[in-house]
């Protein structure tokens, strides 16, 4: 573990998390957010273009020379962590993380134009996909049309490209196809702010964005670093789980006192915290080990996926059951939180995976499924 990794915010970053944070309380209010499970986009497109145009986000990981705003991946964490906290249904993820960190090893102009908020990617990959070989490759004919099924795709119905994934006699390429040209169906996820789509691709044209050469690791460095960042994410929906959950506590009165005051409570409280805590660490650590290029950066990156993604679902659990029958309603937001964990526990593999990546990456034997 180096020590040269900061876990506490920078100055730059704390005011990073301000402006991101103010335009969500202003623009993210949980009964919009609500509306996506009647199939309301509206909130997804407005805050989206606000997020683009206003904060200049979707270009964070893209260098200046490319056009975007040449931050590290602990600037990206930052914001993901604040989308986490509202449950934000936007393709930053998707699109700014996973779809830029492709793109960045080919020399396509989409890079620029990812930067700029004008057009928005998504990988063309099962959400739950944490390896190159659970990407479905596409086929390419004689006259170089592309076709093919991939299902579970996040992020694709708030694209208007898609990268897919192409074997080629000379390797895997990364292709880029316009998402009008293929059948995008949506289905019904339990996390309907990140929903899914199943894409069917039909002798539609592609462009070659990541040669054969670099295809492959630069799909293997989208997922990780995916994975990574996608810890900060679940940080801060446990984030907003134990301090909602908190506040609650100190006013709900039950049997004449107030119920925070119970032993019980404080000490499912106090241990939740300290798991908060620790994930925290992780998360943060594995993004600063990614904005260095650390050595360690897979290993982190390891724990992160592994530990986070669990406690965003006990948080998520605990707020539920301890604000009582307000938890269990349609109207309050808990429920989001908890569809959202549970969600991205399994996106870009499951805790399960990552401890057995962990394990591989430190020789040991794994001490648990």
């Amino acid at each position: 573990m180096s020590e040269d990794i900061l876990l506490l915010d920078t100055d730059v970053e704390t005011a990073l998390r301000g402006a991101v944070r103010s335009l969500l309380n202003d623009r993210c209010d949980s009964t919009a957010v609500l509306a996506a499970y009647a199939g309301d986009r509206s909130l997804s497109r407005s805050l989206w273009k606000t997020i683009t145009a206003e904060l200049g986000l979707a270009g964070l990981l893209i260098p200046e020379n490319r056009g975007g705003a040449g931050g590290s991946a602990r600037d990206a964490a930052v914001v993901l962590e604040e989308l986490g906290r509202y449950v934000a249904p936007v393709p930053f993820l998707t699109s700014s993380v996973i779809a830029a960190t492709v793109l960045l090893a080919g020399d396509s102009e989409l890079v620029g134009q990812l930067a700029s908020g004008e057009r928005t990617a998504a990988l063309l990959a099962p959400f739950s996909a944490a390896t190159v070989e659970q990407i479905p490759a596409l086929v390419k004919d004689a006259e170089g049309r592309l076709s093919g099924r991939v299902t579970s795709v996040a992020g694709a119905l708030d694209s208007d490209v898609l990268l897919a994934a192409v074997q080629t006699p000379q390797g895997t390429e990364v292709h880029a196809i316009e998402t009008s040209l293929a059948s995008v169906e949506p289905v019904i996820s339990l996390d309907m702010t990140r929903p899914l789509a199943d894409i069917t691709v039909d002798s539609a044209p592609g462009q070659v964005v990541v040669a054969a050469g670099a295809g492959l690791p630069a799909l293997r460095v989208g997922l990780a670093t995916g994975a990574a960042l996608l810890a900060s994410e679940q940080v801060g929906l446990a984030a907003w789980c134990l301090d909602t959950t908190v506040q609650y506590l100190k006013v709900r009165r039950q049997f004449g006192r107030v119920v925070g005051g119970f032993q019980a409570l404080k000490h499912r409280l106090a241990d939740l915290y300290v798991e908060l805590e620790s994930a925290s660490a992780a998360a943060r650590y594995a993004a600063g080990a990614l904005a260095e290029n650390d050595p360690d950066a897979a290993i982190a990156g390891a724990v992160a996926a592994a530990y986070c993604g669990e406690i965003a679902v006990h948080a998520a659990e605990e707020a539920v059951q301890l604000h009582g029958g307000i938890g269990m309603t349609w109207e309050y937001p808990a429920h989001l939180y908890l569809k959202r964990a549970k969600a991205d526990q399994i996106g870009l593999g499951n805790p399960a995976y990552h401890r057995s990546v962990l394990a591989e990456l430190i020789d040991l034997p794994l001490g648990r499924d």
